[in-house]
């Protein structure tokens, strides 16, 4: 196992490493001369409301060069549906510009249309000027009290100002907004012809250049927010508190009392039956049903746990700061490739201990039981993006490096992590032994059957996370920036230890029932908070944003279905490891017969 680590924590330092240095993304020092060319790229348009939906810069007839120069870019910018390109505008280093005209265009009736749909849908444009991003609305709708659309005015804004912010020589900051008297009125369908200008304001601050990116994250950090969500963590912690002092209590004093109760029957005539858990001792160590999957998810959901804890340790350490282009997608790639080891080390190691003799099919299945789906949901939602000729379709060149990323790294160490889980031989330990034909298991109440015994398990993990979720959806499919990770992270111990306890629980009352089939059932609980989350997704899509149209939807019920059965693949596993250390650790106290 500590080589299969190896290469993943040679990526922990070289991407901190990366962090730490004061390098743009474009190989620059960020130091520029008096009238130097900085770099200025104009990166995409969307509807405000549709964060997935964005399309590029010149999709609309803006202000082109002849030929569009694209700016060359890492993986995780093209994930990110970034594409660069050098802007129509021409700011150099401390060289004020005033009312400079871009260009003149005649826009055709389509050119009009195409504009006007574009600002009846909030579009919005953004750009990276060294390294720093800055956004602006392209036009305004004027409803004048009106509630016909067919009534309303639109206009597009002709006149960019950048307001730009140095100390010494170096750029801090850059603002932009629009000139309201430089309007072009878009209510008719009719050739129009618009010079388009721009203007450079430079002023000076005593801002160090550390301290730059800073702005982007101040937002998140604001006291009103920053008491959310400590309330988030003290509710949290007092659930954790309640319900770990609860389940001590309870257990413990159950548990004494039945051990003290297994001690006397055991001194007590032999021809008293015995009830409770003691009873199926010899079927509570049978294996499960569908070996093969179980350690397929057992192997995928630790390989997604590590992934999970490498991506906080990256976001602790400080690489993922505001707008580091792409970093999160790069590392989830690359980690997860790193990582697929684990999950064949454990998946066929755990396949051999339960007995399995196809171990290369538990592989195989091992390594399908995630990619398989995701890689589905990516076909299908690739299709309706270059449908739509968004920037979240894929070139065929990224799609290429992915597959090779799969079979040249994730696949081998697959195999090679499969062939040590293997070759280590390790036998199941149970401290009962496992009777030859099973019991049968007394009829049970409707409340201890599978589905509403999932029902309990994830809703008390889902109110430990659920208010930060907000923030994290309003991140992930809106504008706000989240920067808190080490809240985020204490949110992730608190929802580890409830799924660990409360899985725990519902396992002892199994047994207690004489049900001896926990393995699924304690794996499904633990994994249940999945589909919480997912129904989360349905509140927040239809009632806190404003998210519409197919492409929108479809990208976000199809990749949050993806996260959220990473979810449940993770915490399943936390449930089942759980749940099994416990049964172990109660087995061996009492002497089994």
């Amino acid at each position: 196992m500590a080589a299969l680590r190896a290469p993943a924590a040679t990526l922990l330092v070289l991407l901190a490493l990366a962090a730490a240095g004061g390098v743009a993304a474009d190989g620059s020092d960020h130091r520029y001369k008096i009238r130097e060319p900085v770099p200025l790229y104009a990166n995409k348009v969307g509807p405000f409301h549709n964060p997935s939906e964005t399309y590029r810069y010149f999709d609309l007839p803006f202000c082109s060069p002849d030929k569009v120069k694209e700016k060359s870019e890492a993986l995780g910018e093209v994930l990110n549906g970034d594409r660069l390109v050098d802007a129509p505008y021409k700011l150099d280093f401390r060289d004020e510009v005033e009312s400079k005209a871009v260009c003149s265009k005649k826009l055709t009736t389509e050119d009009v249309v195409k504009f006007r749909n574009a600002v009846a849908k909030d579009y919005y444009f953004q750009m990276y000027y060294d390294d720093l991003p800055l956004w602006g609305f392209i036009g305004k709708v004027e409803k004048g009290g009106k509630d016909d659309p067919s009534e309303w005015k639109y206009y597009l804004y002709r006149h960019i100002i950048f307001d730009i912010l140095y100390n010494n020589d170096r750029v801090i900051e850059i603002n932009v907004h629009t000139d309201q008297s430089a309007l072009v009125d878009l209510t008719e369908d009719k050739e129009t012809n618009v010079e388009f200008l721009y203007s450079a304001k430079w002023k000076e601050t005593p801002t160090p250049f550390e301290k730059r990116m800073e702005k982007y994250s101040s937002s998140s950090n604001m006291p009103h927010h920053l008491e959310v969500h400590w309330f988030s963590i003290i509710n949290s912690c007092v659930t954790v508190l309640l319900l770990t002092g609860f389940l001590a209590t309870i257990l413990m004093r159950v548990l004494k009392n039945d051990f003290v109760k297994y001690a006397h029957d055991e001194e007590a005539a032999d021809d008293q039956e015995e009830s409770g858990w003691k009873y199926i001792h010899g079927d509570v160590f049978r294996f499960p049903k569908n070996k093969s999957l179980f350690s397929a998810a057992l192997g995928t959901g630790t390989q997604l746990f590590a992934l999970t804890t490498f991506i906080f340790l990256l976001a602790l350490v400080g690489v993922f700061y505001p707008y580091n282009r792409g970093a999160l997608f790069t590392a989830l790639v690359v980690i997860y490739a790193l990582t697929s080891g684990i999950a064949g080390y454990i998946a066929t190691s755990f396949y051999c201990q339960l007995e399995g003799t196809n171990w290369v099919r538990n592989l195989l299945l091992t390594g399908c039981l995630f990619c398989g789906p995701l890689f589905l949901t990516f076909c299908f939602l690739n299709t309706v993006a270059i449908a739509y000729s968004a920037t979240a379709a894929l070139p065929f060149g990224t799609i290429c490096v992915i597959v090779l990323i799969w079979t040249l790294v994730t696949f081998p160490l697959l195999v090679l992590g499969g062939i040590a889980g293997k070759n280590s031989k390790s036998e199941f330990q149970a401290p009962c032994r496992t009777t030859k034909y099973p019991r049968e298991i007394p009829p049970l109440p409707w409340y201890r059957r599978t589905i509403p015994q999932m029902a309990m398990a994830g809703f008390l993990p889902f109110s430990a996370i659920y208010i930060e979720l907000y923030y994290i959806f309003a991140s992930v499919w809106g504008h706000r920036i989240y920067t808190i990770y080490s809240i985020l992270f204490i949110v992730f111990i608190i929802l580890l230890i409830v799924t660990a306890f409360i899985t725990v629980a519902l396992t002892y009352f199994q047994l207690a029932a004489e049900d001896h089939e926990w393995w699924w059932r304690s794996f499904l609980c633990g994994g249940s908070t999945g589909f919480f989350v997912y129904g989360y997704c349905l509140y927040y899509y239809y009632a806190r944003s404003d998210m519409s149209g197919f492409m929108q939807t479809s990208f976000f019920f199809g990749y949050m279905a993806c996260i959220c059965y990473a979810f449940f693949l993770m915490l399943g596993m936390v449930g089942f490891r759980a749940s099994l250390f416990f049964v172990r650790h109660i087995y061996k106290s009492i002497k089994c017969e």
